[in-house]
């Protein structure tokens, strides 16, 4: 054991089904307490590990960054391989680095990807159920395309804020601002799918899911484009469209 703390990196995939989201709960697994568990076993410490975001539960991950503080000497390559050994398959380590002691997962992000499955087949395959939301009728992706394209730049979302999302009575912070550099809707049409990607610096609670639910009334003819124009202005949850299950959401990458 060495009395200099390291602080290590990790890149972690996950499939969320089984989980109460990424943030450690009192009595349901979560995709940190299983975590924060290995890594305890593996140096003797108690372990704090701090995640880029907070993933709800049912929602996955491609590119979850983490870290945490150790004083222990294992080297990165054994971290990667011991997490992996006792772990539960549905949780991976992919790598593992040792970074800057002020590294912090969530404060040192510049920028999110998150990635939507919908599949767009009239009966969905079993194997597809917990991955990807099931719309089984047309939708016109080329309007949806046009509403993801308003999407870009700073914009207010509060229309799209989940209750409960932040403390919009706390002095300070940017509030439901936030800027978005990228969104598009991609159509796989050999294979019957979809899928809504998006960058931007930073997410409210829900926030995507609600986008995507508001943009599929616009797929199925039910809003307009100006519509989807007024709903952001508005800054009215009310206004916008229902909540896109959970589990066609992914975190596909963190950018530094």
């Amino acid at each position: 054991m060495s009395t200099a703390l390291r602080n290590l990196r990790l890149l972690i995939a996950y499939d969320g089904t089984n989980y109460a989201g990424w943030q450690r709960q009192k009595s349901d697994p979560t995709i940190q307490g299983v975590l924060e568990d290995a890594i305890s076993r593996m140096t003797s410490e108690k372990a704090l590990l701090h995640g880029a975001g907070r993933t709800d539960a049912g929602v996955h991950a491609l590119g979850m960054t983490a870290n945490f503080l150790t004083g222990a000497i294992i080297p990165c390559s054994g971290f990667q391989m011991g997490l992996n050994s006792m772990l539960p398959a549905d949780i991976r380590v992919l790598a593992v680095a040792e970074t800057a002691v002020d590294f912090h997962a969530r404060r040192s992000a510049r920028s999110k990807t998150y990635i939507y499955h919908l599949s767009t087949c009239p009966v969905q395959l079993p194997t597809e159920r917990l991955y990807s939301a099931h719309i089984p009728e047309p939708l016109d992706i080329s309007a949806m395309q046009t509403g993801a394209s308003l999407l870009k730049g700073r914009h207010d979302f509060a229309s799209f804020e989940a209750s409960g999302s932040r403390d919009s009575d706390a002095p300070g912070g940017q509030g439901a601002v936030r800027e978005i550099y990228h969104a598009e809707f991609i159509e796989e049409k050999s294979i019957n799918r979809c899928r809504f990607e998006i960058t931007g610096n930073g997410f409210l609670r829900h926030m995507v899911r609600n986008l995507v639910g508001t943009l599929l009334a616009l797929g199925r003819g039910k809003r307009s484009v100006a519509d989807f124009k007024g709903i952001m202005e508005s800054r009215d949850r009310s206004a916008a469209g229902p909540t896109a299950p959970a589990h066609g959401l992914y975190l596909k990458e963190v950018h530094y």
